[in-house]
């Protein structure tokens, strides 16, 4: 694919005003605030600060800013086809258009399972798969054009360059003092995988190498605090997340732009192999000739072995028979005729705590909504109040409760007295206790939980609706029906559960064994009616009572949720002659 690349490359001026036209599409369609210059290329726009915590929550880069794969989408539009020509020399397809619009079928099968399990764990965010996929062809080109196991594995390890300072690149360290250098087909660092790490095929193992697990730790990178990829600032600031580089956020973009027009599968193995990286500094010329660095020691013996399609940098290879030759010293950079602002601490950046902010009692019985809201209030270390931090609200625990509007988080902003109050809370059907948990968004600083309680539906008080005395001849049937309200506080008492039972005596509640009684499905007679509830009115109407051949005075009790009884006489005897 050299030859092929370097062909399109020396295009550079058509390429690059694709690019730039795709780019300010998007521009055009999405943003405001955001400008770019004459090549299309964004000249402002929002960059979130490196992570140097690597909590994953202030904005900090996936991959450490590491090195990524330079080359634009073709010229020609992406084109759907069942399958692509073969170039025996690169293992990738032959036409440019049906090339570059292929994506390897596991990869792709990745990319979108991942983002169908962010459309219903996060639906907010609005991820497409071609991010996903624009990103996957930057930093791996599609995990080596598609190298990689039925289950998603790649075939070898995909490894980054050491981020040990030199060559432009940050200087990081992992856990255990060696350098940190980026992952997989998506490029993570190792102490950003710690937490961002996903399971994504289901093995059990969250595995770096591992495509599904890499795209979906990839898709919950981006869709971190709470942003929405149908807004351009938002999909910009999570691009910028994944490698804080202009020119990268203008080439995934260029990508994304390409493979929303039209995309096809095509089988593992076979994809197309970026040649061009971030970090070549070769132009645009088909045979690169970058200038070295000038090193003072002798050069080592063993030198790195790039390995296409993924960045790879592993440091293995066998020792050249004829050693480098001494390279000529670059020229001294330029420095910036003005140093860089140091950006102002942002109202996230003060705060030191939550706090509560006159929260009361939690309680609500199922279905109704809570009389009380969560609410808590942002502070500094000396008290003061913070306006305008984002404040997340989480409900945890084994519970059917929900914000107004379904949903079980909820993200409010702090009002100029530092105060944010979450949506009211309705309870489910569900009865127990739950947890809701409110965390400051991209600051790790103590939360604050409150626990909230569900009841069975119950009331006060219980009364018969009518006064009709209640008689039958033995072997007939009742004439009138009983009925009864429930209140709560006064009020109808909805979807309370009640019992009714022709019991034996005021001191015996069981069931007796003769007189009135209920006839059930079957026409069978019962003397208990259980899982009665009440109407939207507090009110149960019993089905008709029948009676044997006993006479006699016979009691009906009806118990309701919250212990409330009622106590109703039912007499059985001759007709008066």
């Amino acid at each position: 694919m050299a030859a092929h690349f370097g062909k399109r490359l020396r295009r550079g001026a058509a390429t690059t005003a694709v690019a730039a036209a795709a780019v300010a599409a998007l521009t055009a369609s999405q943003a405001s605030g955001v400008t770019t210059d004459d090549q299309g290329r964004l000249t402002s726009g929002a960059q979130p600060t490196p992570d140097a915590g690597g909590n994953g929550d202030d904005g900090g880069t996936a991959t450490g800013n590491s090195r990524y794969f330079t080359d634009l989408p073709p010229l020609n539009s992406p084109t759907e086809s069942p399958g692509p020509t073969t170039d025996p020399t690169t293992g990738g397809s032959g036409s440019p258009g049906a090339s570059e619009a292929g994506i390897p079928a596991t990869v792709l099968d990745a990319y979108k399972k991942a983002a169908d399990e962010l459309q219903r764990s996060k639906p907010g965010c609005n991820l497409p798969w071609q991010l996903l996929a624009a990103i996957g062809k930057v930093e791996s080109g599609h995990a080596r054009g598609g190298r990689v196991d039925a289950n998603g594995k790649t075939l070898s390890p995909i490894l980054g360059p050491e981020l040990d300072g030199s060559s432009g690149f940050a200087r990081i360290l992992n856990h255990d003092g060696t350098y940190a250098r980026a992952i997989g087909p998506m490029q993570f660092l190792s102490t950003t995988w710690d937490w961002a790490g996903r399971d994504g095929n289901g093995d059990g193992v969250k595995d770096p190498n591992n495509i599904y697990d890499a795209a979906l730790a990839a898709g919950h990178y981006l869709c971190r605090l709470d942003r929405d990829m149908s807004v351009r600032s938002g999909m910009d600031a999570a691009i910028l997340s994944y490698n804080n580089s202009r020119d990268y956020l203008n080439t995934v973009l260029s990508w994304y732009e390409y493979y929303r027009k039209g995309s096809h599968s095509i089988p593992d193995g076979t994809g197309s192999l970026p040649s061009h990286r971030s970090d070549d500094h070769s132009g645009v010329g088909p045979t690169p000739t970058p200038t070295p660095r000038k090193t003072t020691g002798p050069k080592p013996t063993k030198p790195a072995t790039h390995k296409p399609g993924g960045g790879d940098h592993t440091g293995s290879g066998s020792t050249p028979s004829t050693p480098p030759a001494d390279p000529t010293p670059p020229s001294k950079p330029t420095p910036p005729s003005t140093p860089p602002a140091t950006p102002a601490p942002t109202p996230t950046d003060t705060v030191d705590h939550l706090a509560d902010s006159g929260t009361g009692t939690l309680s609500a019985m199922t279905g109704d909504t809570f009389d009380q809201k969560v609410a808590v209030k942002a502070v500094t270390t000396a008290g003061k109040a913070v306006p305008k931090v984002r404040v997340r609200f989480t409900i945890t625990g084994d519970t059917d409760a929900a914000f107004t509007g379904g949903e079980n988080v909820a993200t409010v902003v702090t009002d100029g007295s530092g105060k944010a109050t979450a949506p009211a809370l309705v309870a489910g059907t569900k009865t127990g206790t739950f947890t809701v948990r409110a965390l400051v968004v991209g600051r790790l600083v103590p939360g604050v939980d409150y626990t909230a309680t569900v009841t069975e539906r119950q009331a006060d008080s219980l009364t018969r609706t009518g006064d009709t005395e209640l008689t039958s001849t033995p072997g007939g049937e009742f004439a009138t029906q009983v009925g009864v309200q429930a209140t709560y506080q006064g009020a109808a008492a909805r979807g309370v559960t009640a019992t009714a039972t022709v019991v034996k005596s005021v001191l015996d509640p069981t069931a007796n064994d003769k007189g009135p009684y209920f006839k059930d499905a079957n026409g069978k007679a019962v003397r208990t009616l259980s899982g009665l509830e009440t109407d939207a009115n507090g009110r149960i109407e019993l089905p008709k009572l029948y009676a044997d051949d006993t006479t006699g005075t016979f009691l009906l009790r009806i118990e309701i949720a919250g212990g409330k009884t009622l106590t109703v006489e039912l007499t059985v005897a001759e007709a008066a002659s």
